[in-house]
């Protein structure tokens, strides 16, 4: 079930697309297995951590925003990484709260990853076409230049099908650096996991939120600034972003929406007494 959450005069929805099963290896990038096992919870028989794939719906100023996508159900996607269709998706969380594909004004894509940007389209017969039919796709123009050409590290994770049906069918807004979509919801580049993430920050009624992509698959590593993911492109690049991302959110008491934390994703970081940094959890107001 969706989750609900408050924040200033916003209304959050947390949406799952399920559960996306990723090498725990990977995942800790140069992190020796002794130090990141201890933390990593429970693996799958192929050494897997389960992550969450939190998508956030909210209103602002009149526009009904969804952020990410998830993995979709596209048989060539990533799906076959992912929790079954059965078990729930993104679509199936929409349905819960009575909104239609139709109804939704703007997607945001903080990258193009295909476990970000699945539910982007999906297949009428042989045919890939935005799932969001009325919505304008929201991408920084970089981040789309180089879904478009991928090299050898890249071109497995960003799939055509995502992709180029928002632009054939006149769904497609690029934009270059920060970019305000209403006066409480902007996109704010953040780069490192790719050249073009981007970050969605929130401000309404005093109060701050960030939905973070994927500056951090697990809680650690906004904790840790050292510890970064493989698959991180720039990971020298996420250390900045993410030190400058954290100390703001400590400085602010912005809420953090991880897209890979455990369900619904929300938490705040603080400093304990040593002025080391620290998650903590915050449970969802509703569900």
């Amino acid at each position: 079930m969706p989750a609900k959450h408050r924040l200033g005069n916003l209304d959050l929805a947390i949406l799952s697309d399920g559960l996306f099963y990723l090498d725990a290896g990977a995942t800790f990038g140069l992190v020796p297995r002794v130090m990141w096992e201890p933390l990593a919870g429970e693996l799958d028989g192929r050494h897997r951590l389960s992550l969450a794939l939190n998508c956030l719906l909210l209103r602002s100023q009149g526009k009904l925003i969804l952020i990410e996508t998830g993995v979709g159900d596209k048989a060539g996607g990533w799906r076959k990484q992912a929790s079954p269709l059965a078990d729930g998706t993104l679509l199936t969380d929409l349905a819960r709260l009575g909104v239609e594909p139709e109804a939704i004004d703007v997607v945001v894509n903080t990258h193009l990853h295909a476990d970000h940007c699945g539910w982007n389209t999906r297949l009428e017969g042989d045919e890939a076409v935005p799932t969001f039919p009325n919505a304008e796709y929201f991408i920084i123009e970089g981040e789309w230049k180089a879904a478009l050409a991928p090299n050898e590290r890249t071109r497995a994770t960003y799939l055509e099908d995502n992709l180029l049906p928002l632009e054939r069918h006149n769904r497609l807004h690029l934009v270059d650096g920060e970019h305000r979509l209403t006066d409480e919801v902007t996109i704010v580049p953040a780069p490192g996991h790719s050249a073009g993430h981007a970050n969605i920050v929130l401000s309404s009624g005093g109060e701050t939120g960030v939905y973070s992509g994927d500056i951090a698959q697990v809680a650690v590593q906004l904790e840790r600034t050292a510890w970064v993911s493989s698959f991180d492109i720039l990971p020298l690049v996420t250390m900045e972003t993410k030190k400058a991302m954290v100390d703001k959110a400590i400085a602010e008491n912005s809420l953090l929406i991880g897209c890979h934390l455990p369900f619904p994703g929300l938490g705040r970081m603080t400093r304990n007494a040593q002025g080391q940094r620290k998650w903590q959890a915050v449970a969802a107001s509703e569900g």
